[in-house]
């Protein structure tokens, strides 16, 4: 079975033979009390790749979007939220709006709608909060955070970025023969940004393949964060493997990271231009999750189905807004270029008994 249902990115796996051992999986003390060994390390290696002062290590990004809310709520803020923002930071956000904070959301990667939302609510004197994931795989775009950041810098606000599709995988100074950029320090890395009033909350679970988060800025913001954490006084703080797989993933990004990077391009690029070739078209851009966009008369259960019987797993799943089944194929440093063009041919195969793929005048969608 050819598997194109995982998010592990730069194919980084972490056997346990390849990380250095532990003499206890978890310590029993809580972070709050005594942080894990090597926590304090790993969290700055990990800001110092996305350009910020500090960084902390959580469990996930659900235990770091949950405080951060729950601390913004204690302030006269009001929360402006990206129309497709990630299901988890947005369960950090109804924290907060059930302890009574305004929350308000604006169009998609829209920085004019943003800053026509923020000057409609500027008489309410609240100091804004906005929410956004650093780059989007169902458009295959970035967030415009410059935008965003020149939006809130004249009303001290403050911009939270969820990178976790980025972290790993873009990074600083992009070009020819770094499509992704540099380094893997995600989007704030790419646009070179490092203010005291933006945040950045980020798993490692997807790009570095190691299944804790971390939350990154200026020192004095994470040092807040750390001594108001509630969940890392009465919730377990990361599992000293998941902490070795990071160091792991980290030592493994600065030898072939830039490598991986440039190999996930390749792959991304065969599989689209295979694809574009038959006529099919997908989102998501360079980004390794690939979407296929609507075919005329497609039943995206079918096709999966089909998809299976011969021998190549997909993601079929729902659009975030919105009822609609959607097929996907997310690409990986691993996947060898026969299997990309299998996979492609594949999927014609799956297309090509139904007469609803071709248009009127005989070509292919």
């Amino acid at each position: 079975m050819l598997d194109f249902t995982s998010a592990l990115y730069l194919g980084l796996r972490h056997p346990s033979g390849s990380l250095r051992p532990w003499p206890q999986l978890t310590t029993g003390v809580p972070a709050a009390l005594a942080a894990p060994p090597e926590a304090d390390a790993i969290a700055q290696q990990v800001a110092t790749l996305q350009g910020c002062q500090r960084g902390l290590l959580g469990p996930s990004t659900f235990h770091l979007f949950w405080d951060l809310f729950g601390m913004l709520a204690r302030q006269p803020v009001a929360i402006y939220v990206d129309a497709e923002a990630y299901p988890i930071a947005r369960w950090g956000v109804e924290r907060a709006a059930a302890r009574g904070v305004p929350v308000r959301e604006f169009a998609h990667h829209d920085g004019e709608a943003l800053a026509r939302k923020l000057e409609q609510d500027a008489r309410a004197k609240l100091r804004p909060v906005v929410l956004t994931d650093g780059f989007c795989p169902a458009c295959g775009k970035s967030a415009p955070l410059p935008a965003y950041r020149a939006v809130l810098r004249a009303r001290g606000g403050w911009l939270i970025v969820d990178d976790t599709q980025a972290l790993g995988i873009f990074g600083h100074t992009p070009g020819p023969d770094a499509p992704y950029g540099r380094d893997g320090g995600g989007m704030l890395a790419w646009f070179d940004i490092n203010e005291p009033n933006v945040l950045a909350v980020s798993s490692l679970a997807k790009g570095f393949g190691a299944p804790l988060a971390v939350l990154s800025g200026s020192r004095s913001a994470v040092g807040h964060f750390e001594q108001n954490s509630e969940t890392r006084m009465h919730c377990s703080p990361p599992s000293i493997a998941a902490i070795r797989a990071a160091e792991h993933a980290l030592t493994v990004n600065r030898a072939h990271g830039n490598g991986l990077r440039l190999r996930l391009a390749a792959a991304v690029r065969r599989f689209r231009a295979r694809a574009a070739h038959a006529g099919l078209r997908f989102t998501g851009g360079l980004f390794p999750v690939q979407t296929l966009a609507p075919v005329l008369g497609m039943n995206p259960i079918q096709v999966y189905e089909r998809l299976l019987q011969r021998g190549v797993q997909a993601v079929l799943h729902r659009a975030r807004k919105g009822r609609a089944l959607q097929l996907s194929f997310l690409i990986t440093a691993r996947h060898l270029p026969q299997e990309i063009d299998l996979a492609v041919d594949t999927l014609i195969g799956a297309l090509s008994n139904r007469q609803a793929i071709f248009t009127a005048s005989g070509k292919r969608r």
